[in-house]
């Protein structure tokens, strides 16, 4: 017979999974901002643990550390710890499709000209076109004698601040 409120049994094999999700999250951790570790909600002797793993550099003694990280985890709400690490992770890959999406507009701008900015500026309608126009000559005349492209990073930082003064908006 089977009965509902009989307790699962859980596997050594899925308990050794389930831990090393934990230090695998325990990493990711690890790999984070001061800031961005702010926002993950987690106890304050994780945070220690974390703190010092970032200090050791010697190898072994970070492994154990991390073994000790993912043993602290097992306490935490790793569902909620996952989903902040899930929230900053799409983020820098949305903030990476943007600056490849700038690249592309940068490049275009140089190799199209005025139909490039047409379309930009419809985009985005607050860029000076004036101030645009000028960095584009100047990027364009830096490429055609084979200079170093300081006037195209020029024009890729104003498509930047274009970029997110639009996002504040």
């Amino acid at each position: 017979m089977y009965y509902d409120d009989e307790p699962e049994i859980i596997s050594k094999s899925e308990i050794k999974r389930q831990m090393t999700a934990l230090q695998k999250l325990g990493e990711k951790l690890l790999a984070l901002s001061p800031k961005q570790l702010a926002l993950v909600p987690m106890s304050e002797k994780l945070e220690e643990a974390i703190e010092t793993a970032k200090r050791i550099n010697h190898h072994e003694g970070k492994r154990r550390q991390m073994q000790y990280i993912g043993k602290l985890m097992r306490s935490e709400d790793g569902e909620a710890i996952g989903a902040v690490i899930q929230q900053i992770e799409d983020g820098q890959k949305a903030l990476a499709r943007a600056f490849q999406q700038l690249e592309t507009w940068r490049d275009r701008m140089i190799t199209e000209g005025e139909d490039a900015i047409g379309e930009f500026a419809n985009t985005y309608p607050d860029v000076d076109r004036q101030h645009l126009r000028q960095l584009i000559r100047n990027a364009q005349k830096e490429s055609s004698q084979n200079k170093p492209p300081a006037n195209a990073r020029k024009l890729f930082k104003y498509l930047r601040e274009v970029y997110e003064t639009s996002l504040e908006d």
